[in-house]
This record gives C-alpha cells, sequence and structure tokens, in this order.
C-alpha cells in the first residue's frame, strides 16, 4: 500500500493493521501537562517595529521562550489568511491526487528535489506512521509538482514569505543572546542565495483506533527554526517540564519551534524541543512545515561568542548536509541524532593519549 490515506479510502479498514500500532501511544496519558500552561506568545509586529522599547520587551520574550519551550506561536506576521488558505487548500488537493500521479514523486533519495511517500523511513521503521508525506526542496532552488495546476505559484508566494518571517524572528533570536542582530543570518547565511529551506506537509487520516498509532513519534527537527500551520485540526504536542502539551493554535497564528542547529550553534542554551504528532478517528488533520537552515555545506558548530570565557563547546562541528543525512537514514527516535554531536572529553582525552603513545613509541 502505498499510503495510509489509500488504505483508510479503501473501505476495508475496520482497525489498525499489526504494523501501525505502537506499543506505548497510550500508556503516557497521565503525561500530559495539565492546562493551563501558557505557551509563548510572539507578535511579529512588534517585534519588527521601530519602537525600542516595545521591540526590546518581545525580544526579551522571544528568548524567554527558546530558553523554556523551544516553541512558540506568532501572532500578526504579515503572511495573509488568504495566502494560507490557499496553501492548505492546494496541499490537500495535492494528496487527493491518485496514487498513479503521487507515484511520480515516490523519490529514494534525501535530496531528491520532490518525495511523496509514506511514514518516515519505511525501509527501516519498526512500526510504520500513521502518516502520509510531501517534501520539496523549496530553497535554494523551487521545485514543485505539476499537479495541481495552481500549486506551484501559491508554493512560489507561501515560501518566501516564510523565509521573511524566519529570517526577523533569527535576527531577534540573535539580540536575545547578547548577539548582533545580523550575527546568525549572516555567520550561517541563511539570508544567501544558498540557504536551505525545504517544505515538509503532513496528512494525517482518520485512524480507526488513534490510542493505537502515530502520525510522528516524539523527536526533534533539523535545521534553526521551523515554521507551521495546520488546517484546523488538532494533533500536536510539545514536551514542556517533562510532561506533554497539547497545542491549540490561535486563529492565523504560526507554531515555531527551535530545531536541533539552533541548539548547535547557541552551544545548548536554546535548546530543540522534543514534538510529537498524535492522530484522530474524526477527521484528517494537515500540517505544513518549512524547515530553515544555512546552505547545505555549512559547518555548524558552536559560536565562538557563546563558548568563550571558559565554557567548553558541547557539540562538535557537522556539515549541514551530512546531519541531514544521518537523520534520514534512521528511524525517528527523540534526539538521537544530535546525541551523536555531543563532545565527549572523555574519549576525545582518551584518544590524544593514545595518539601521544603511538607517536613516543616511535
Amino acid at each position: 500500500m502505498f499510503s495510509v490515506k489509500e488504505l483508510v479510502e479503501s473501505g476495508r479498514l475496520t482497525s489498525v493493521p499489526v504494523n501501525y500500532i505502537f506499543n506505548n501511544t497510550g500508556s503516557d496519558l497521565h503525561c500530559m501537562l495539565p492546562q493551563p500552561e501558557t505557551v509563548p506568545v510572539i507578535d511579529f509586529s512588534i517585534l519588527t517595529s521601530h519602537d525600542p522599547d516595545q521591540r526590546s520587551k518581545t525580544i526579551a520574550k522571544l528568548g524567554f521562550a527558546c530558553l523554556e519551550w523551544g516553541f512558540f506561536m506568532v501572532i500578526n506576521h504579515g503572511v495573509s489568511e488568504m495566502l494560507r488558505d490557499e496553501m492548505i487548500r492546494e496541499t490537500e488537493s495535492f494528496f487527493d491526487l491518485s496514487g498513479e500521479d503521487k507515484r511520480e514523486y515516490a523519490g529514494t533519495k534525501l535530496f531528491d528535489p520532490i518525495r511523496c511517500g509514506t511514514s518516515f523511513n519505511p525501509t527501516v521503521d519498526k512500526t510504520l506512521l500513521w502518516r502520509d508525506f510531501l517534501k520539496i526542496h523549496v530553497h535554494p532552488h523551487l521545485n514543485a509538482p505539476s499537479k495541481p495546476s495552481g500549486f506551484s505559484k501559491v508554493l512560489r508566494e507561501y515560501c518566501q514569505k516564510t523565509r521573511e518571517v524566519a529570517i526577523e524572528l533569527l535576527k531577534g533570536i540573535s539580540v536575545s543572546l547578547g548577539l548582533d542582530p545580523s550575527y546568525i543570518n549572516e555567520k550561517m547565511r541563511v539570508e544567501s542565495s544558498k540557504s536551505h529551506q525545504l517544505l515538509v506537509a503532513n496528512m494525517y487520516p482518520p485512524c480507526p483506533q488513534p490510542e493505537l498509532a502515530m502520525g510522528l513519534p516524539p523527536h526533534s527537527d533539523h535545521g534553526f527554526l521551523t515554521i507551521l500551520m495546520q488546517n484546523g485540526m488538532d494533533g500536536l504536542q510539545v514536551m514542556h517540564k517533562g510532561k506533554w502539551v497539547s497545542i491549540k493554535p490561535l486563529p492565523n497564528s504560526f507554531l515555531v519551534n527551535t530545531g536541533d542547529h539552533m541548539e548547535i550553534l547557541t552551544n545548548g542554551k536554546y535548546k530543540s524541543v522534543l514534538h510529537r504528532a498524535v492522530v484522530n478517528n474524526k477527521a484528517a488533520r494537515l500540517s505544513i512545515g518549512t524547515a530553515h537552515g544555512p546552505p547545505l555545506d555549512t559547518i555548524v558548530r558552536p559560536a565562538t561568542e557563546l563558548a568563550a570565557d571558559g565554557v567548553d563547546p558541547a557539540y562538535i562541528g557537522i556539515k549541514y548536509r551530512n546531519y541531514l543525512e544521518l537523520q534520514q537514514s534512521k528511524t525517528l527516535s527523540g534526539k538521537s541524532c544530535l546525541d551523536h554531536l555531543v563532545f565527549r572529553y572523555d574519549i576525545l582525552a582518551t584518544t590524544f593519549l593514545f595518539h601521544f603513545i603511538l607517536c613516543a613509541a616511535f
């Protein structure tokens, strides 16, 4: 079966197939954080205003969101409701295409311009995810499916707008770290013509036994920021203080989370946040996220300004391209990819001693 959507629409589904059953999806309901925990809300119009006092307060709030949550909502962001609605409609229309049309984009390579598929990595996933996806590399080169016919135009405008929002948020985050506003954008070349932007659209069809299946398991994102919107159906949960928080976005807001490369760059000060997607038995949920990172050949390592004054670097540097390859070669599991980059001084010391002894022997 090519997709969960086809499986659901076949009319033969009365229960969750055994290869989609997660054994622990319902076992941690007691780990849900009781409301109300207020998710930080950032007013983008104030962040980009010329009022220094109000802007300073918003930057402080943005820094708090990155430090304590790794997640926040953005309102008054300047992306029109009409464009957002068009993007939702065109993406839904793509998933409504015939299986034959979608199989045209059933790529197998990470950097194929467009990939449409199911689960996360079916070749290694021990349990399949209740999720179909469309992944498009939209910057530095815009790629778009030929169907539906209006997708390309809407995709271009939407991705440009979200990239502009990400750039402004990164300016505010730089200032919150005590750095120059342009630090992250210039140091990591996020504003350059070669920066990387990936759009990921997720379709979570209605599930007959939602307590048994999982849309996406707990994981963190690559990149600096992910900007997300959805079609009105809830399902996103964020880990906060060791508990899961269900997110109910404000109307016309964006949901934003910090990624693994923000954690690397800030030397662990602003950590990437674990989040997951649960499913429901009522209606399909659609989410559209854009992940914003540096050019693929950029090595991301802790900023020297944040690993100075006796503070050791917490992570080793890695090319952005190589990190994506590492993440996509595995099953999706927490922050396991970032764990590979933790700077292990005990191993480093042992390696140094080994080389010293080896050299001394000769």
